[in-house]
């Protein structure tokens, strides 16, 4: 079943020095941008209409990027009416998009909200405007006292704010100083990301994970065990590895990533998964517009993950959360001797990792959060140890 769409708005005024995203860059330019924005916004009304659907009423919107606030809001009504016309959309239908500071003002974030918006997510990942500069963002701290503003004035009840912890010249103390700022500002929603040194990027140029002017292993893990410390101290429920929400907030779309159930994926770079079958689009706006031609046969590209894969994901996504994975609902899809394996690998791990108690697996807070690479890597690895892969006498793929 699958009610979830992922929407891919891939303008930004210029790309971030972390950033790896497929975006398109239209500066300052509002007559380059509309242009684009329009042609853009076409064409995904256009892969929209070829797309089959289940008959099912859409749960959960996201508008992702990219910088989805640099899109006026005529257009966010346009690609909804495509959306409720080809797969209808739910009453309560929890409705994202993505904004940064500094690229919306007041009506403009009314037009959003009367489109149908009714959750943003704000892109401040920091407070202090020198960490931002070194970043490449486009806004300063000022912009981000604004924007919060604008959301308070407007009404939004559901919000969420993005920091990022571990940039260049960031010390503990100016992480918790973002913290407190965070929770003052009192969004429903936080995602605390640490930074990766992604390549291709400004960054990767620039620094070496873990050598100064970026911080050790030591003091990232410090970072993680502060944020856990002040956001759960001020009411925000740690439940998913970099996410935390007030109670009644945690974000239903990405929810549907984590438990690895099917959705819809939209536009330039994004990735659908329909009936265990992953299909990216292009990552650039010509190849992707190049690729609309063809549909809707290249709706039907890639092959479907093998079951062994999907357990793998499955059990990947599943520990990021805070409630893990039930063991009953794993054997009612997969074979019972991997449940029973994936059992006897987790008694053995330390329990100051790794929780097994009664149905559910869990990954501890905030240990095993911080260190749950390890922990699925090692999990995965006993598994391929000890089950015997096969399914109807053929062998089932590992990578």
């Amino acid at each position: 079943m699958t009610t979830a769409a992922y929407l891919h708005l891939p303008f930004c005024r210029r790309r971030c020095f972390y950033c790896d995203f497929p975006i398109t860059v239209v500066g300052d330019s509002p007559t380059l941008a509309d242009s684009l924005i329009q042609e853009y916004v076409a064409a995904l009304c256009q892969e929209i209409a070829h797309t089959p659907t289940e008959g099912l009423p859409l749960q959960t919107i996201f508008f992702g990027g990219g910088t989805p606030s640099l899109v006026p809001p005529q257009y966010f009504g346009q690609l909804l009416e495509a959306l409720d016309r080809q797969m209808g959309i739910a009453p309560g239908a929890e409705i994202s998009m993505e904004m940064d500071p500094g690229t919306f003002h007041l009506e403009q974030l009314q037009g959003y909200l009367r489109a149908g918006v009714n959750r943003v997510s704000l892109g401040v990942q920091a407070f202090d405007s020198e960490l931002l500069r070194l970043c490449g963002r486009s806004h300063d701290g000022a912009d981000v006292e604004r924007a919060v503003e604008m959301i308070h004035r407007a009404g939004v009840a559901n919000w969420s704010m993005d920091l990022i912890s571990g940039l260049p010249q960031q010390s503990l103390a100016d992480w918790q100083s973002s913290l407190a700022q965070a929770i003052a500002f009192k969004p429903t929603h936080l995602s605390i990301y640490d930074l990766i040194i992604e390549p291709k990027t400004v960054f990767s140029k620039r620094y070496q994970p873990e050598a100064a002017p970026l911080p050790s292993h030591d003091q990232t893990a410090a970072a993680y065990h502060l944020a856990h410390e002040m956001l759960t101290a001020a009411g925000y429920d740690h439940y998913e590895i970099s996410n935390y929400a007030q109670p009644g907030f945690a974000c239903r779309h990405n929810q549907v990533y984590w438990r690895n159930q099917s959705y819809y994926g939209f536009g330039m770079g994004a990735t659908s998964y329909l009936q265990h079958r992953r299909l990216s689009r292009p990552r650039t706006r010509r190849e992707y517009y190049q690729w609309l031609q063809s549909l809707p046969e290249s709706l039907n590209q890639g092959s479907p993950d093998s079951l062994w894969d999907r357990w793998l994901e499955t059990l990947m996504l599943g520990l990021r959360l805070s409630d893990g994975l039930s063991l009953r609902a794993l054997a009612a899809e997969f074979p019972a001797s991997w449940v029973e394996a994936l059992q006897a690998a987790a008694v053995k791990m330390s329990p100051e990792l790794l929780s097994l108690a009664g149905d559910r697996l869990h990954l501890t807070q905030p240990e095993g959060f911080l260190v749950a690479n390890h922990v699925i890597v090692s999990l995965w690895e006993a598994l391929e140890g000890s089950v015997f892969r096969q399914q109807e006498g053929q062998p089932l793929p590992i990578h």
